[in-house]
């Protein structure tokens, strides 16, 4: 499929004002546009940067800082200044996903409702050329093929953080024709799209590349393409492309380092569940075993960041509901007193009948206006809270990581085990072949047991390599976590103290137009 160049990509910061600055209705002044320069504060306000300077060596004059200043704080998105920092590195500049549309099975199904599936339209942008320039490229998938991308990226990639994809659902067929469901589908993918391409490994890879890119008519990715991606990522995109629905693709990988499971090989299955029950159960210390302090101390400090995490994302959920009851009941409360200013001008017969009536519709239009704040207010603080919710969800790519390191090494401990028993058996062939005479069954059986001996030794060094591959890409992946969530976390900080002061500062305002309205009332009264 032909790019198509794209004009200008704008992606700008949204910059709250305080109402201060704009005349104190925010109706008759609306704030600046998104791309417009950011206000200087108002004498007096809060700096939220200032409250934060202690905790960021960066904008206190530390090595990491810069000369430029700190940019203007931003809603939790694509757009948040460490999240666009990262996306910049990519070669993709946005993914969305949208249009979803029904088609109809080609095969016929037993499974009720099962007789279509949806499409999406993924559209991406991305550098294209050493100019620079962007440009755009359209393909549709379905969820399958979704799930045969994140299958891939977990053989392809173990050890990595790669972030989960949506959950299936085992009434799809049912529900399929539900707008919410579709929709829900339409957002989980687009989500976990845009996490893969900000990954600084997954992001460039050939597989993300290929699921992208290549139509699904097309009948084979492109030369240029083929020529340098693997046998597993020509199996995905032929699977992709509908080549080899319904018939098994032949991926060339080595056997001994991919989980017994994902191979169905039940044998080495059965042996590794003995070695695991062994390691837990024999009171025998295996012959291999975790020796990485640092690794097993980080692992427990991820254990307790994500119940850390778990209490914070509850908080913020009823934080979140919380304000939310506080604006519904602000609204509430205006709409009662518009009735009640309605009523008291319908009946007025003084002139300070009427003059109360205008105060009470003044004291109802200020708590809408505020009902609309706190509403407002509500919607940026679950964007930017959102990050919590980010990182608790990351917690499951963490534990897939962790627990590709485990396989590894219980891979390792069986055929070490394995190596043990067949030394022994060979030692006890060997003797029994000097002590009864030179049998030739004998003599025969011991080189079969030779050649398995050395086919497990090959077995177990690639099984050792695989499992300081996966070590090194863990301990990557740790200082990467480590680096990006102190950025996240300071930068939703500072944005929810940035909204929180904002809308502060803009109902303040409201209500103190109402003081002084009614300042005015009662000294008249008087």
């Amino acid at each position: 499929m032909e790019a198509v160049p794209v004009a200008g990509d704008r992606r700008g910061i949204l910059s709250a004002v305080p109402a201060a600055l704009n005349g104190g209705d925010p109706l008759l002044h609306p704030p600046p546009a998104p791309d417009s320069p950011p206000l200087p504060s108002s004498p007096g306000a809060l700096d939220p940067d200032a409250i934060f300077s202690l905790f960021d060596p960066s904008e206190n004059g530390g090595d990491d800082g810069d000369d430029g200043g700190d940019a203007p704080v931003s809603p939790r998105g694509s757009d948040a200044p460490s999240r666009s920092a990262r996306s910049s590195a990519s070669e993709y500049s946005r993914i969305t996903v949208s249009d979803p549309q029904k088609e109809q099975e080609t095969t016929s199904s037993l499974v009720p409702g099962s007789g279509f599936y949806v499409t999406y339209l993924i559209t991406t942008r991305f550098v294209s050329g050493s100019g620079g320039g962007l440009a755009e490229i359209r393909v549709r998938r379905r969820f399958k093929d979704v799930v045969a991308l994140a299958d891939r990226l977990s053989e392809a990639y173990r050890g990595y953080f790669v972030p989960q994809r949506p959950d299936k659902s085992v009434v799809e067929g049912q529900v399929m024709h539900k707008h919410e469901f579709v929709e829900q589908r339409r957002s989980a993918i687009e989500k976990y799209l845009n996490r893969l391409a900000a990954h600084p490994v997954i992001g460039t890879s050939d597989e993300l590349r290929v699921f992208l890119r290549m139509p699904v008519n097309s009948p084979s990715p492109s030369t240029e393409v083929a020529s340098r991606t693997s046998d597993g990522v020509e199996a995905l995109s032929k699977q992709v492309s509908g080549e080899t629905r319904g018939r098994n693709v032949a991926v060339a990988t080595q056997g001994v380092v991919q989980p017994a499971k994902g191979r169905r090989d039940f044998m080495r299955m059965f042996r590794e569940l003995k070695q695991s029950v062994t390691n837990d159960w024999g009171g025998v210390k295996p012959l291999v075993v975790e020796e990485d302090k640092e690794f097993l101390e980080k692992k427990g400090e991820l254990q307790d960041l994500e119940q850390q995490l778990t209490t914070a994302s509850k908080q913020a959920e009823a934080l979140v509901k919380a304000k939310q009851d506080i604006g519904d009941t602000m609204g509430e409360l205006g709409l009662t007193f518009v009735k009640l200013a309605k009523f008291e001008m319908e009946n007025a017969a003084y002139h300070s009948q009427r003059s109360r009536a205008a105060e009470i519709k003044h004291f109802a239009t200020a708590a809408l206006r505020t009902s609309r704040f706190y509403r407002e207010s509500n919607a940026q603080t679950v964007k930017h809270l959102d990050t919590l919710h980010e990182y608790l969800g990351l917690m499951l790519a963490v534990h897939s990581a962790f627990s590709d390191r485990s396989t590894a090494l219980l891979t390792v401990q069986t055929l070490t085990s394995d190596l043990s028993s067949l030394h022994a058996r060979e030692e006890k062939l060997e003797a029994s072949s000097l002590r009864f005479g030179g049998d030739k069954s004998k003599i025969h059986r011991i080189e079969e047991l030779k050649e398995t001996i050395r086919n497990t030794e090959d077995a177990k060094i690639c099984a050792i390599k695989d499992y300081e591959c996966i070590k090194e890409n863990n301990k990557n992946e740790l200082e990467r976590l480590d680096r990006e969530r102190h950025e996240d976390f300071l930068v939703m900080l500072k944005g929810f103290v940035s909204n929180q002061v904002i809308y502060a500062e803009k109902i303040a305002n409201v209500w103190a137009n109402v003081a002084e309205e009614t300042k005015g009332y009662t000294s008249q009264s008087k």
